[in-house]
């Protein structure tokens, strides 16, 4: 019930203000930011699949990853294909063949204004769901890595989405071993090409593989203990550390390179995405309050944002976050079925804003 009346007073609150910054009155619901009220454009009408993954390449050319239409759930929003709200609520029956393909999208890439302009739907028969993209920022290539959770496996895609260049995991077949994934969340790409993978729904483990999908080493076990998880949803990366998102225990665990736990910050309240930015600040997105936040190194919290919510602006399970070259802040806002796009406000105070994601020296 108090869930509820939270939400409900947010979206009011924001339904009957601008969405600029005002003289007197109001809450700051997007901190530093304006939000690009309608942004996304998803060409469909009735689109109903919740949206769970974000990576800007740049502000033309966004990519966006949902979840099969049969595994949207009840009282979710249904959108027109410009973006507009067609019912509040939706009921959908999950359909027991849950990798038909037919009306699915499960990989799109968009515009500046939100629009599709490229569908991979050529490779609807790989993926189940894309629960993270992120393009490798150390290959001159610019590949595409997809997190497919459901199928336990990692795909490298070519950048024009032409070529399926590299395969990790079994299709469909869970584990815990060297080959193996059982729901993996996300990864992070170092400067050599290797990778390390939040290995993270069912599993409790951080696996790091080499640029050729080697197994190199892996760390962790179910529990609440230094070096335990709860399902790892994040991995970020700087020089010398890991900090990885372990949701389900409120809290980021920090470890060196070769798994050694050095530290955790407690009451991170269900962190979704962490990001290490270039001004040496970890931002993650917190799906508990809807809300943003940065750390400094030492793990003091410098900034945060953002409400539970519908309306626009506001998020119900911020599941994925980037920003692009430009500073565009996007969410992958996944039980409102939509990404939102987020523009620093005029005048904002630069360390405030969520910066981009560090990309180390090779």
């Amino acid at each position: 019930m108090k869930r509820i009346t939270c939400i409900s007073l947010a979206a009011a609150l924001a339904a009957s203000t601008p969405v600029l910054a005002q003289e007197k009155g109001g809450l700051d619901l997007t901190g530093p930011y304006d939000v690009v009220v309608g942004w996304f454009k998803p060409g469909i009408n009735g689109w109903n699949q919740r949206v769970v993954s974000v990576n800007a390449e740049d502000p033309n050319r966004v990519f966006v990853g949902a979840v099969d239409r049969n595994d949207t759930r009840e009282g979710h929003p249904l959108l027109a294909a410009d973006g507009t709200l067609m019912k509040e609520k939706t009921t959908v029956v999950r359909d027991n063949n849950f990798f038909d393909k037919g009306d699915v999208n499960n990989l799109l890439v968009l515009n500046a204004d939100g629009k599709v302009i490229e569908n991979w739907s050529q490779w609807n028969s790989e993926i189940s769901i894309a629960h993270h993209i992120i393009i490798d920022p150390y290959d001159p290539q610019r590949a595409v890595w997809v997190v497919d959770r459901f199928n336990h496996r990692l795909l490298k895609f070519s950048n024009d989405g032409k070529q399926l260049l590299l395969k990790i995991g079994e299709r469909a077949v869970p584990g815990n071993d060297q080959g193996h994934f059982h729901d993996p969340a996300s990864l992070a790409v170092m400067p050599d090409g290797s990778i390390y993978v939040a290995d993270g729904y069912t599993n409790s483990r951080v696996v790091k593989f080499d640029k050729d999908g080697k197994y190199v080493m892996s760390w962790g076990t179910k529990g609440t203990g230094p070096s335990q998880f709860s399902l790892v949803h994040s991995v970020a990366v700087d020089a010398n550390r890991v900090y990885v998102a372990d949701r389900n225990n409120d809290r980021i665990q920090i470890f060196d390179h070769s798994g050694k736990f050095l530290d955790q910050w407690p009451g991170t309240a269900r962190v979704t995405r962490a990001i290490m930015t270039e001004s040496n600040r970890l931002c993650v997105s917190a799906t508990t309050y809807g809300r943003f936040a940065c750390y400094d190194l030492n793990g003091k919290l410098v900034s945060q944002w953002g409400t539970l919510g519908t309306a626009p602006g506001v998020s119900d399970n911020a599941h994925q976050i980037d920003v692009d070259n430009a500073g565009n802040f996007y969410v992958a806002d996944a039980n409102n079925n939509r990404v939102q796009k987020f523009v620093p406000k005029k005048g904002a105070n630069k360390d405030q804003l969520i910066g981009r994601e560090l990309v180390l020296k090779k």
